[in-house]
C-alpha cells in the first residue's frame, strides 16, 4: 500500500466523517428530546457510517470490498431514505394521516426486505464488482448499481410530495419558509446523485462521489433545524406571552370543546381547568351562530353568566388551523368594571347622585311625555311640589351627614309611595316633585299626601339620641285644569306651595281650575 493511499483518504473519507460526527452533536445537543432533532442526527450519522465504510474499505485489500459493500455501505443506504421520509412527514406535520399501526413503521419496512436479501445473496443490492485504478478501489457500474442507485434518486423526488403538500396547507410564513429551503436542498441533492452518481468519472474522483452530496443535504437540513429552534424558541416566547396575559384566551374547536386556555381565561371562568369544556356552554347561541357562518369576531360585546355573576366582556377573535384543521382562538376581557362605570355616568346624567332619584333633568324631558300620555287617554295628572321645612336649620345643628340622611330617607318615602302611581324626582337641595299619572280624583290625591305626612312626619338618625320632627310644604297642580304644558304646572304647584309657606308652613295646597282648595 502506497503513502497517497493512506494519506489521501484522511481528506476525502476522514474529514468528512468528522464533520458529520460534529453536527450529529450539534443537533442532539439543541434538543435530544424532540423526535425530528434525532431524525436529523441519525441521517448524518448514516451519511458518517457510509463515509466510514468507504475509508475502511480503501484500507483492506480489494477482495474484501463486495462483502463490506454488501453488508454495511448497503444497509446503510437502504437506510437512509426510511429515516428521510419519516423526518420530513414529522417535519410537515402529516403523521396523523398514518394509522397508528403504520406510522411510522412503514418508512423502515424496505430496510427489514433489505436485510433479509443480503443474508440471501448480497449481491442483488450492492455492487459484486471492484477494480484497482490508482489508489482507489472502484465499483463496476452494473446492473445491481444502476438500479439501487436509481431508487436512491427516485427516493430523494419522493421527498418533494410531503413538503409540497405541507407547504401549500400552512398558514405560516416561517413554515413556508423552512418547506422552500427543504425543497431546493431536496432539488439539490436529487441533482447531485443523478450527476455524480448516475455517470463514471473513474479514478479522477474518489468511489460513490454522490456520497458528497450528503455534505450538501446535511447542510440543508442543520439549518433548517436552526430555523425550526428559532421557530420554537418563538413558540416559548409566545408561550409565555400566551400565560402572563392579562386577557383571557382560549383555543376550541368549531364545535366548541375548549383545546387550551391561558391562566388568565380559567381565572375568568372560575375553573381550573377548561381543556374539554364546551366554550358554547359560556356564551350564547347568536355567538355560535356567527363562528359556524365565519362572520368576524372584533370587539363584540357580550354578558356572560359564570356561576352566580354576570361578567360583562369584549371579544376579539380569529380563525386559525391546527393540525389542519379549522379552530377558533377567542381573546375576552373583563369589561364589567367599565361597562358598570359607564352605566354608573350614564345613569348618573338623569339622577341624583345621593338619593338615586331622577334629577330635574330627566324629570322636565319626561314630563312632556307624561301629559302626553294623559291627554291621549283623557286622564287628569296630579304634579305635587315637596319642599322640606327649615331642612337648613337641620343641616347647621346635627350636621350635612345628618341632612343627607334626611334626604335619603324622604327618596325612600317617596319612592315607595309613588311606585304603583307615578315617579318621583328631586329637583334640587331640599325640593322634590312627584307626578301622580292617574289622579282619579282630588281625594286619591289627598290620600297619597296624608301618606306621606304620616311617615315623614319624624325621621331619627343613625346615632341621634332623639327623633326630628319633619315638616313639608306641599303644592298641587293639576292637568289639565291648571295648565296644558310642563312649565305651566310646574308654575302652578310652585305658587300653591308658597303659598303654604307664607300661611306658616308643613301643609298641603291643591289648586283646582280656578279655585283653591
Amino acid at each position: 500500500m502506497s503513502p497517497s493511499q493512506v494519506i489521501v483518504p484522511i481528506f476525502t473519507h476522514f474529514f468528512p466523517i468528522l464533520f458529520f460526527v460534529y453536527m450529529t452533536i450539534d443537533v442532539l445537543a439543541r434538543n435530544s428530546i424532540k423526535v425530528e432533532h434525532r431524525l436529523v442526527g441519525a441521517t448524518s450519522f448514516c451519511f458518517m457510517l457510509l463515509f466510514a465504510e468507504e475509508y475502511v474499505r480503501q484500507q483492506l485489500p480489494i477482495s474484501y470490498s463486495p462483502l463490506v459493500a454488501g453488508l454495511w455501505f448497503s444497509v446503510v443506504g437502504i437506510a437512509i431514505p426510511g429515516v428521510g421520509f419519516h423526518l420530513f412527514i414529522k417535519l410537515t406535520h402529516l403523521e396523523h394521516k398514518f394509522p397508528r399501526y403504520v406510522y411510522p413503521y412503514l418508512f423502515y419496512a424496505p430496510l427489514v426486505v433489505v436485510l433479509m436479501i443480503i443474508f440471501i445473496d448480497h449481491q442483488l443490492v450492492s455492487a459484486t464488482d471492484f477494480y484497482q485504478s490508482g489508489i482507489w478501489k472502484l465499483p463496476i457500474y452494473n446492473k445491481p448499481y444502476y438500479v439501487a442507485m436509481t431508487a436512491s434518486v427516485i427516493c430523494n423526488l419522493l421527498y418533494l410530495i410531503p413538503l409540497f403538500t405541507a407547504r401549500a396547507n400552512t398558514v405560516s410564513r416561517e413554515l413556508r419558509g423552512i418547506y422552500n429551503q427543504l425543497i431546493v436542498g431536496v432539488g439539490i441533492s436529487a441533482c447531485w446523485f443523478i450527476v455524480f452518481g448516475l455517470f463514471d468519472f473513474g479514478d479522477s474522483l474518489p468511489p460513490y462521489p454522490y456520497l458528497y452530496g450528503g455534505i450538501v443535504w446535511c447542510f440543508f437540513l442543520r439549518r433548517t433545524m436552526k430555523k425550526h429552534d428559532f421557530l420554537n424558541f418563538l413558540d416559548k416566547r409566545y408561550e409565555k406571552l400566551f400565560n402572563l396575559n392579562p386577557a383571557a384566551i382560549v383555543l376550541f374547536d368549531l364545535h366548541g370543546k375548549i383545546k387550551d386556555s391561558n391562566p388568565s381565561a380559567k381565572q375568568l371562568f372560575a375553573m381550573s381547568r377548561l381543556d374539554g369544556a364546551n366554550i358554547f356552554m359560556i356564551l350564547n347561541e347568536d355567538f355560535r351562530e356567527w363562528i359556524r357562518s365565519r362572520q368576524e369576531i372584533k370587539n363584540v360585546e357580550m354578558t356572560i353568566q359564570i356561576g352566580n355573576k354576570r361578567l360583562d366582556v369584549l371579544i376579539d377573535g380569529d380563525y386559525v388551523l391546527v393540525e389542519y384543521q379549522p379552530h377558533m382562538i377567542l381573546i375576552l376581557r373583563d369589561v364589567t368594571m367599565q361597562m358598570e362605570n359607564q352605566r354608573e355616568i350614564a345613569f348618573l346624567a338623569y339622577h341624583d347622585p345621593l338619593t338615586r332619584l331622577p334629577n330635574r333633568r330627566y324629570f322636565y324631558e319626561n314630563l312632556e311625555a307624561i301629559i302626553d300620555d294623559a291627554r291621549s287617554h283623557h286622564h287628569k295628572l296630579a304634579l305635587v311640589l315637596i319642599d322640606l321645612d327649615y331642612f337648613k336649620d337641620i343641616n347647621d345643628k346635627y350636621g350635612h351627614q345628618v341632612g343627607d340622611e334626611v334626604l335619603l330617607y324622604v327618596a325612600d318615602v317617596l319612592r315607595e309611595t309613588t311606585s304603583n302611581h307615578g315617579m318621583a324626582a328631586r329637583l334640587g337641595g331640599d325640593e322634590f316633585v312627584i307626578s301622580i299619572h292617574r289622579a282619579s280624583s282630588i281625594q286619591f290625591v289627598e290620600s297619597i299626601i296624608h301618606t306621606l305626612q304620616l311617615k315623614l312626619a319624624v325621621f331619627k338618625p343613625i346615632d341621634a339620641q332623639e327623633p326630628i320632627p319633619l315638616g313639608m310644604s306641599i303644592g298641587v297642580s293639576f292637568f289639565p285644569d291648571n295648565g296644558l304644558d310642563g312649565s305651566a304646572l310646574i308654575n302652578s304647584a310652585d305658587k300653591a306651595m308658597y303659598s303654604v309657606k307664607r300661611e306658616g308652613r308643613n301643609a298641603y295646597h291643591l289648586l283646582s281650575g280656578a279655585k283653591e282648595l
